[in-house]
């Protein structure tokens, strides 16, 4: 019995010296957010949305005003008579033109983040197909966006995008209705019209 308990004693001073093989867990720690932790975009393949809502207006105006004149007076005298003629040449022009523009998008579109560069910020690209009565229109949104934007419910405004590109295409009867035709380009072109 004593010999029994040398050798379980011997055991166990010898476990404790070998070494121990590396812990293995289930859970990638650097990957890892636990249920009560922030759900916010943070890495590549992460989904948040944003908030749309672009809003342009461009007016342009130009005025012109230009006048001339000019005259030649010539006279002639005689003894008997006096003889004066005067020509004169004057014209004027005067114009003006402006020219106005707004265009305004709102959307909601969940753009997926492609990379995230030094600082945390994260490069996202995203688009979004509609169709409407036969009208299909396509958002497509790209641009960087930086972690401290990101609201707590995980969306972002479109103004705090950086180099933000935003394209709206749409193809149907209601974009064919607005090209010109063949014919109004060539008179339009002659200046017939």
């Amino acid at each position: 019995m004593r010999t029994e308990a040398i050798r379980v004693s011997v055991m166990a001073l010898l476990l404790s010296w070998a070494p121990l093989a590396p812990a293995q867990s289930l859970v990638d720690p650097d990957a890892f957010r636990g249920p009560a932790a922030d759900q916010r975009a943070w890495r590549v393949g992460d989904i948040l949305t944003v908030n749309v809502q672009e809003t342009t207006r461009a007016r342009s105006g130009a005025a012109t005003d230009a006048s001339s004149d000019s005259g030649v007076r010539v006279g002639l005298r005689s003894p008997s008579t006096d003889y004066d003629a005067s020509i004169g040449l004057s014209g004027g022009s005067a114009g003006g033109a402006e020219t106005s523009r707004i265009g305004e998008l709102r959307a909601q579109i969940s753009v997926r983040v492609t990379a995230v560069e030094a600082g945390g910020i994260m490069a996202i690209l995203g688009e979004q197909d509609l169709l409407v009565n036969g009208e299909k229109q396509r958002i497509r949104l790209s641009g960087l966006v930086r972690p401290q934007d990101v609201s707590a419910s995980n969306t972002v405004w479109s103004h705090r995008v950086a180099d933000a590109r935003v394209e709206l295409t749409g193809v149907g009867t209601v974009s064919e209705s607005q090209r010109q035709s063949l014919v109004y380009r060539a008179l339009k072109w002659l200046r017939l019209l």
